[in-house]
């Protein structure tokens, strides 16, 4: 059976997405994860339009906190992701389709060191043309409570720590730093 990069063709009934080739599904992918971003954006504006920030804000934490330990699970189970230490964290940031919408540095300085710097996000970008201030609740409250979530996934003594935090003072500047980091004696 000859693998599709599209599905260009005559309809084929017995289609299913093992007929896509590689570069195919890794396409797909990427505009899903772009898909899922973009509903969670327009979600949390339509709550934000009909109830207020608070109430978005509250509900978009309470599905966060939800969706990231099932996040997780799944993600750990399927590509048997296993440790207790940043190196689990860096394979599970790696594999979400959260990840694949920013561009990102993983810089793993040991097996219980992890440093990702966010060098351009989406979500950052729209908040600032936006300029209602709210890239505090959501670049660091929201985030810190879903990093730390994930590091406590894999290891309750985990901390994470953020090192740079919008607002940034140019478009050049990194839009966040986090650093995921075990230190056993403290």
């Amino acid at each position: 059976m000859k693998l599709l990069y599209d599905y260009s063709g005559d309809f084929d009934p017995s289609f299913d997405h093992g007929r896509l080739s590689k570069e195919g599904l890794v396409g797909l992918l990427h505009t899903y994860s772009d898909y899922i971003r973009r509903l969670d954006g327009h979600w949390y504006l339509s709550v934000m339009n009909r109830c207020g920030n608070d109430a978005a804000f509250a509900c978009d934490t309470e599905v966060w906190e939800r969706l990231v330990l099932y996040e997780l699970k799944i993600a750990s189970e399927l590509l048997n992701i296993r440790g207790d230490d940043a190196v689990a964290v860096a394979k599970v940031f790696q594999v979400s389709p959260w990840f694949w919408m920013y561009k990102c540095d993983l810089d793993l300085k040991s097996r219980d060191h992890l440093i990702i710097t966010y060098r351009d996000c989406p979500t950052l970008l729209a908040l600032e043309r936006e300029g209602a201030g709210r890239e505090r609740q959501i670049c660091v409250d929201l985030e810190m409570k879903i990093f730390m979530k994930m590091a406590h996934f894999y290891n309750p003594k985990m901390k994470v720590t953020a090192l740079k935090l919008p607002p940034r003072k140019s478009a050049d500047d990194v839009c966040c730093r986090w650093e995921f980091k075990i230190e056993e004696n403290k």
